[in-house]
Formats: structure tokens, sequence, C-alpha cells
């Protein structure tokens, strides 16, 4: 079983922005979340809440930023939604997700190539099944993502 979920996407939008769409909550919620209280710092929140009556059941509550260099990489702890929340939010270590960011020029218009890797799964069925999810839920939030950005 591979250990990590690795998606990437090219975003029409200078690496600024992209870098912004992971950093700023109004970006976040606009592709990711409902509700994003986001400190874009090393040791800085990264809770996002998908459910805002739940906050403590559907959300990252309590995640950190681990990583952080502006307009290049950030990396941050993750918790899993409700079907997953014994597993994922009570190990030690929490899974972790690192966005790493590659500006590029295509043509006249600045283009930014974003990579997503989220690691830090165990090797039970019931870890197999919450990584799945995973995978289902970050190419539906990467298809969002490159939605906003699609030339039109």
């Amino acid at each position: 079983m591979q250990k990590v979920v690795h998606l990437s996407a090219r975003l029409n939008c200078d690496v600024e922005k992209a870098f912004e769409m992971f950093t700023v909550n109004g970006n976040l919620q606009s592709w990711l979340t409902n509700i994003a209280d986001v400190e874009p710092r090393v040791g800085g929140k990264y809770e996002l809440f998908w459910d805002p009556n739940d906050k403590q059941n559907n959300s990252t509550i309590g995640c950190k930023v681990t990583l952080f260099e502006e307009n290049k990489i950030i990396a941050f702890e993750w918790k899993g939604p409700p079907q997953f929340k014994d597993l994922m939010n009570t190990t030690v270590p929490l899974t972790h997700v690192v966005a790493f960011f590659i500006p590029s020029v295509t043509g006249a218009s600045p283009c930014t190539e974003v990579h997503l890797i989220h690691a830090g799964w165990g090797d039970s069925p019931e870890w197999q099944e919450a990584k799945a999810y995973f995978d289902t839920a970050w190419s539906i939030a990467f298809k969002n993502l490159e939605g906003i950005f699609a030339k039109r």
C-alpha cells in the first residue's frame, strides 16, 4: 500500500495567490472548508471546520502549522472526520500535510504547480480505509481549487 496521498494541480495564477489559497481564511473557505481559522506561521493554528455546529468532531481543531516558508511551502497537522475520529485524532503524531508551490510561466500568464502530500498513515485495514477516504476527499478539493482558476 502506498503510504502517502500525493496530488498536484496546475493553477492559472501567480505563486503568491496560489499560496494564499492555503493560508488566507476566506480563500480556504472558497474551496476546502466552511470555516477556516489559520495563523500562517510555524506554531500557528491550522483549524478548519466543516460543520460549524460541531466544531469538535468535524474539524482539524488543535492542529498547528509545522513548517512555513512564504510562497514556497506550508506543512500542518491533520485530523479526520467523525468516522475516523477515534483512529486519526488521537494518534501521536497526527497525520501531516505538506503543500509546496512551484511558480512557472505558460505563455504570458503566470502559473503555479501545487503539490500536496498527506502522510502518516498506519498499516491496519482501518488506516487503509481512512487513507482511501482522503485520496478521494483531496482529489475533490483539488478539483474545486483548480476550478477557481480555470481559464474562461
